[in-house]
């Protein structure tokens, strides 16, 4: 087994970016893998409550489909806390699973695992 942290940086604003974290936390967690999703840039809208509802990237699982998947399977998904405050996203506002971190937390999980891997 292996861990993995997988990056992710786009949002709204490219449906099908967006969800590419998503299926590859998916299938990293599917084979038992250690998995901790990062969300910075306009990835962190993704993690408001809601927000994925209304995601379907290009010939790609819908991705309320995959956060859901992700959310049962444990997947820890980390925020970016000075993109969430840019974007006016508290705590509460964050999907079951997500918490608030900021760099010092993403450079200590980098440092920490085997893979790292950037959407």
């Amino acid at each position: 087994m292996s861990t993995f942290i997988i990056s992710g940086s786009r949002g709204t604003d490219d449906p099908t970016m967006a969800t590419l974290p998503f299926m590859a936390a998916k299938t990293a967690k599917e084979q038992g893998h250690d998995v901790v999703l990062w969300l910075w840039n306009e990835a962190v809208t993704l993690g408001r409550k809601g927000t994925a509802d209304h995601i379907h990237g290009v010939n790609l699982t819908p991705l309320q489909e995959l956060m859901t998947a992700v959310q049962v399977a444990g997947v820890q998904i980390w925020v970016c806390g000075a993109c969430a405050v840019a974007r006016q996203i508290m705590a509460e506002d964050l999907v079951t699973g997500a918490s608030i971190k900021g760099m010092p937390d993403y450079i200590q999980a980098v440092a920490e695992r085997d893979r790292n891997v950037t959407f």
